[in-house]
């Protein structure tokens, strides 16, 4: 990576604190660091790399704050990022918000952090559990949690700590699906793609080693199984704790979980996803005095299956007034301030179809022309279901001690960016 310094400043680009790594970027360079951006601001060509002479400053914005790092070699820019947004984790998990207090407040610690997680240039340990082991706080004042460095740090296994014990042993396993959708006014899907993400809260006693199994086409192909009921996923992405070797090889998810909450992996399906809900929309206008929006919903998913919290956003023209509502189910409400109408369904289950009529005043027609329609957005939440099929064949849980362990499996789909135009 080859960071030589980190930097964080106030929102007028003072620094409140700044740690030298390497030596080789003098401190003063990063004077040159606010005028350089408010000239790249003026000009419209804002980036998230600035240069000055053979100096770059790789920088991000978190509230009020700027994190800067600097170097003067060819780094690797997405680690640098990955670093300092990872930074910003790590004070939230101390400091629960990050903001210029927050550092003023609270110096000593962010030094301490600072030193941990980077060394000459390269991240260290950057695990909030790990260093919360070590360095700890109490007020506003570091505290010497312990007189040496837990073994947890320079253990191959740096994201788990040894010793962990629990009465019950067990893992709970989410697999989450978000949709992304865009549909036009023909009823034609311009984009459809599924974002998944598999999270685990990890109740082990001990350093176990976790396998999991999914019905992943590439595994059912080299082991000579049908592909019928198997899901190809694009994207794959892991937590560290993965051996990467062994999923190269015979594609086994294999690792030793952190303690607690974390994601596994997350991955991408680029598939023909038939719309969950469907919505239709018909705007009637009446002698330039009012109009009315007829929007009719329908569950396109199994029959057993219900989609909760469902909010349909259906834009209005920005210059109606006088708002009456009539639904099948649920409720209606206007939010002036986003020119929409929020369709509230507590609960939609799969096959049925619903309607809302919705009117309005209208003191000036012509304008709602010009302006377009926005898409209609749609929000939901469906259990126990997938749109990919994909599915957790098993967890197995090997400890040397040898107890028994309960994986539990939940499967989530929720709305991501689902929009359907309208005109």
């Amino acid at each position: 990576m080859s960071a030589s310094a980190v930097f964080i400043l106030d929102v007028k680009g003072k620094p409140l604190i700044s740690r030298n790594y390497k030596g080789d970027v003098p401190m003063t360079e990063i004077d040159h660091f606010m005028p350089l951006l408010m000239q790249h601001e003026e000009e419209g060509v804002l980036a998230p790399l600035l240069s000055h002479g053979r100096v770059h400053f790789l920088w991000i914005k978190h509230s009020n704050l700027y994190l800067v790092a600097t170097t003067l070699k060819n780094a690797n820019a997405s680690l640098v990022y990955s670093f300092l947004y990872k930074t910003v984790e790590v004070f939230c998990e101390y400091f629960k918000e990050l903001e210029e207090e927050s550092i003023r407040d609270n110096f000593v610690i962010v030094y301490e952090l600072l030193d941990e997680l980077m060394d000459f240039g390269f991240p260290q340990t950057t695990d909030s559990k790990i260093l919360q082991e070590y360095i700890t706080q109490q007020g506003n004042k570091l505290e010497t949690g312990k007189s040496r460095v837990p073994p947890t740090v320079t253990n191959a296994v740096s994201w788990r700590s040894e010793g962990i014990k629990y009465k019950k042993n067990e893992v709970f396993i989410d697999v989450i699906e978000s949709v992304n959708l865009l549909v036009n006014a023909n009823g034609s899907v311009l984009l459809s793609e599924i974002v998944g993400t598999i999270k685990l809260k990890v109740f082990l006693s001990g350093m176990p080693e976790l396998r999991l199994g999914l019905n992943d086409r590439v595994l059912f192909e080299l082991t000579g199984r049908s592909k019928n009921k198997s899901v190809e996923l694009e994207d794959v992405k892991f937590h560290q704790c993965v051996r990467l070797s062994r999923f190269d090889n015979d594609r086994t998810i294999s690792f030793i979980p952190p303690d607690g909450d974390f994601e596994l992996m997350s991955y991408r399906l680029s598939t023909q996803v038939k719309p969950l809900i469907w919505i239709e929309s018909v705007i009637e206008k009446f002698s330039h005095s009012r109009v009315e929006i007829m929007v009719k919903a329908k569950g396109q998913f199994k029959k057993q299956s219900v989609a909760n919290g469902v909010e349909i956003a259906v834009p209005v023209p920005s210059d109606a007034d006088s708002p009456r509502f009539k639904t099948s189910v649920g409720s209606a409400k206007y939010v002036p301030e986003k020119n929409v109408v929020i369709w509230s369904i507590k609960s939609f289950p799969g096959g049925k179809e619903y309607l809302m009529r919705a009117h309005f005043g209208l003191p000036s027609v012509e304008t709602e022309e010009v302006e377009g329609r926005p898409p209609i957005g749609v929000k939901f939440e469906i259990p126990y279901f997938t749109v990919s099929g994909i599915q957790v064949r098993y967890m197995k849980i090997i400890e040397k001690s040898g107890y028994q362990a309960l994986p539990w499996v939940r499967y989530i789909t929720q709305s991501g960016d689902y929009q359907l135009r309208t005109s």
